[in-house]
């Protein structure tokens, strides 16, 4: 078992149902003063699998970033966009960060742009997309960055991710948790589908040590 951050102070504890086995392995997670923040990664060109490790890997290493939890991957039916998409693979993970949110996505685009990540066509076919859905408690609207993210609670390829390692996390605008707001989408048939569990495990940092800048 492992402590969920239930809200930006990671103060609710989830016990995980280890039958299911779509989880890492238990690593202790020392909290820290820093804010936590749940990131999407999505993929669907290309060799898939590839860019989401590729992805991850570079989170990892963020300065002054740790992965706390990373979620199973999934292959989802691509929502919205060109017609004709290929499947999505998709995941989450759970991040403590000391940057700011400006310079966390700055950040992530700058690992979207070594993925060869082109911004063509809106909601088109990517090789890797990362988003950050939630920032602590933060509520920002501006041109930039819209946290959270405007249309996560409405995607169960985003909220399934993001329940299986953060369901008890209170959505900043909507004071809802993520367990919660996924509960209340409809499931279609075939639009979302467990592929592998362990994916992202050696990614994630057991330790509090902060990367030097």
């Amino acid at each position: 078992m492992r402590k969920a951050w239930g809200s930006p102070s990671g103060a609710a504890v989830r016990h995980r149902d280890t039958s299911r086995s779509l989880f890492c392995s238990a690593v202790p997670a020392k909290a820290l003063k820093v804010t936590p923040a749940l990131i999407a990664l999505g993929s669907n060109l290309g060799d898939r699998r590839s860019q989401m490790i590729a992805g991850l890997k570079q989170l990892s290493t963020l300065i002054r970033t740790r992965v706390v939890d990373v979620s199973p991957l999934y292959e989802t039916a691509p929502v919205g966009g060109p017609d004709n998409q290929g499947a999505y693979l998709n995941a989450a993970a759970l991040v403590e960060t000391h940057l700011d949110p400006k310079s966390l996505l700055e950040e992530l685009q700058k690992i979207e742009k070594a993925q060869r990540r082109e911004r063509i066509v809106r909601w088109g076919p990517r090789t890797l997309d990362l988003d950050i859905l939630v920032y602590g408690d933060l509520v920002t609207d501006d041109e930039d960055l819209t946290l959270p993210h405007p249309r996560m609670h409405d995607r169960r390829f985003v909220m399934v991710p993001a329940a299986d390692i953060a369901a008890d996390y209170i959505h900043p605008g909507l004071n809802q948790t993520m367990g919660a707001l996924l509960a209340a989408l409809p499931v279609e048939p075939g639009d979302l589908t467990a592929v592998e569990a362990d994916w992202g495990c050696s990614f994630i940092h057991p330790t509090t040590t902060e990367k030097a800048t």
